[in-house]
């Protein structure tokens, strides 16, 4: 015969349940703050090469951004610690946008050093988190993609600044490999509201860098090179 339980214990039942999975959220909360201030101060020192001095030492600004990274891959497996097996989703949301930004600020530092796209499993790699969702603590692939379309607003940032450097063979790059990316995102079928959203500005970060790319053209100032480059395409 099943007991009876008069309301209050029920009720006293829901409000412990209540109070633990506010103490875990607020845990949560408070490592997730220290993640989020750890991107920013590598973003921030990434944020230098948007400088003329910078940009004449991207190698540097790379290495210092890297070197950084022993604590943000710490405070992660402190995170992936915390949160129980399978109820990644449940808590997901705390964290959601750090991780959007790191696959952004690794993404960009894989671009300065190679000027090529990283990929996902690179990026899990960095950080020591997984790829495949059944493995646990992993980078979500929503996650990813957003970080890669924040790459390309940052890029379009960076060809105007490049040229203000001096530097006009680099907007030329950084149209090609926009519109690559491009590209790839509409062999996509976004179902992410947030996601598809953002994706609609990426033709308006490929619109900056042309423009800034028939600037460079029509004054002359276009390297050799990538004349002779453009030519040789437009023959094939």
């Amino acid at each position: 015969m099943t007991e009876n339980k008069s309301p209050q214990d029920i009720f006293s039942s829901f409000q412990d349940y209540i109070t633990k999975e506010q103490d875990m959220r607020e845990e949560i909360r408070v490592l997730v703050r220290t993640l989020e201030q750890s991107a920013r101060e590598v973003l921030t020192v990434l944020q230098s090469v948007h400088q003329p001095e910078g940009i004449k030492h991207v190698s540097d600004v790379c290495a210092k951004s890297r070197a950084m990274f022993p604590v943000i891959r710490q405070q992660l497996a402190d995170l992936a610690a915390k949160i129980p097996k399978d109820e990644y989703y449940r808590y997901h949301d705390h964290w959601r946008f750090v991780s959007q930004r790191l696959v952004f600020i690794i993404a960009y530092i894989h671009y300065l050093e190679q000027e090529t796209l990283v990929t996902r499993e690179e990026v899990a790699s960095i950080i020591q988190v997984k790829v495949i969702r059944g493995e646990g603590f992993h980078i979500d692939l929503d996650d990813f993609l957003m970080g890669l379309l924040q790459l390309a607003s940052e890029l379009s940032r960076l060809a105007v600044n490049s040229v203000t450097a001096g530097d006009y063979g680099r907007p030329m790059r950084i149209a090609k490999f926009v519109g690559e990316l491009d590209s790839g995102f509409r062999l996509l079928n976004l179902k992410n509201d947030s996601l598809r959203k953002r994706f609609d500005a990426l033709k308006y970060d490929l619109k900056k860098v042309e423009e800034v790319v028939y600037d460079v053209t029509i004054r002359g100032l276009r390297p050799v090179e990538d004349k002779d480059q453009a030519k040789g395409e437009g023959q094939t």
